[in-house]
């Protein structure tokens, strides 16, 4: 093997690794978004009331401005199946009977020679049946990202969880409307919009569950 070959060889096995890396917003990418500075009321003295301690007796403690949180209730159940089956048979069939040649029929030792029959059968059948079921389940507060024109609430955020054989963690960013939120500050997530739910985790567990990098080469890169 000559020195281009083996450049090559290297160079599909890294194009490889790096295909294969965490697919989606990566682990850390959705930091919790700080509300916007702003600059505190100058406190004034000879009154009772304080705009810099002011507490309004009829706000709302719901989500609605940047940096506020607001807690995701994951309540995802996916399940599909499809199943199909095909038959099909044709049958074809020829006979040329007695053809006559000059007034008669051709013969050899007293048989016809000319007389000509063809049959085929023909047989298809095919079958193939998938299904897929997915749950997951949960809670998760995120940030207020964004607020939108029309008042609808961009949110993403993450939770991470350590365990002793690696980490696990939730992303979700989407759009939700401020009329979804509950009394409890909360929104179930299949009233998020654009949702993007990505459920992963690193460590040896994580590990243990995929092929390594030479292997998944030999899988999609091999035979070229």
């Amino acid at each position: 093997m000559n020195k281009t070959m083996i450049l090559a060889a290297a160079a599909l096995l890294a194009l490889n690794a790096c295909s294969t890396l965490h697919i989606g917003p990566q682990p850390g990418a959705y930091a919790p978004t700080p509300p916007p500075e702003y600059a505190a009321p100058p406190i004034t003295s000879g009154t009772i009331y304080q705009p810099a301690r002011g507490i309004s007796l009829f706000d709302d403690v719901k989500a609605r401005r940047i940096g506020d949180t607001v807690t995701i209730r994951l309540a995802e159940r996916t399940q599909a199946s499809k199943s199909a089956s095909t038959d099909a048979k044709k049958d074809s069939s020829l006979d040329t009977g007695f053809p006559t040649l000059l007034g008669g029929s051709p013969t050899l030792n007293g048989d016809a020679i000319l007389n000509n029959e063809w049959s085929t059968t023909q047989e298809f059948s095919g079958k193939g049946n998938s299904s897929q079921s997915n749950r997951l389940d949960g809670n998760i507060t995120v940030t207020v990202a964004d607020v939108y024109p029309n008042g609808n609430l961009l949110i993403r955020g993450e939770k991470w969880l350590t365990l002793n054989q690696g980490e696990e963690f939730v992303q979700i960013s989407g759009i939700i409307r401020p009329v979804d939120i509950g009394p409890d500050n909360s929104v179930p997530s299949f009233k998020v919009a654009d949702a993007r739910i990505t459920y992963a985790g690193k460590g040896a567990l994580a590990d243990s569950n995929s092929p390594g990098f030479l292997a998944r080469f030999f899988m999609k890169l091999w035979p070229l």
